[in-house]
């Protein structure tokens, strides 16, 4: 099981918000629902399942601001692969959190 951090950026928008874009890029999500999990933060958007699955999501994602009349799309993303255990966003924070309170 993977983890992507994805961010997506329209480049060249009418105006300086991008919240539409992210809406019809979210749009993506919603049909894999299911398949994988997902969750929007203020900055980017966390998905989580098996690593070629992701990696079509995204690439899907990425398609979205070219569809909607943008010549040019800026995405990022950072891949968190585990494979000695199942590693998952909830996980990862419980780990956190477990060690927050400790102290």
């Amino acid at each position: 099981m993977a983890i992507i951090d994805v961010s997506i950026v329209p480049i060249g928008t009418e105006t300086p918000s991008v919240s539409a874009y992210v809406a019809n890029i979210h749009k993506v999500l919603e049909k894999y629902n299911g398949e994988v999990k997902y969750q929007l933060t203020p900055m980017n958007t966390i998905i989580e399942g098996d690593l070629p699955l992701l990696l079509q999501v995204v690439q899907e994602m990425h398609e979205v601001p070219f569809e909607n009349g943008i010549s040019r799309v800026a995405t990022t993303i950072r891949i968190d692969d585990r494979r000695d255990k199942k590693s998952t966003m909830e996980g990862k924070l419980a780990s956190v959190q477990a060690k927050l309170d400790q102290n």
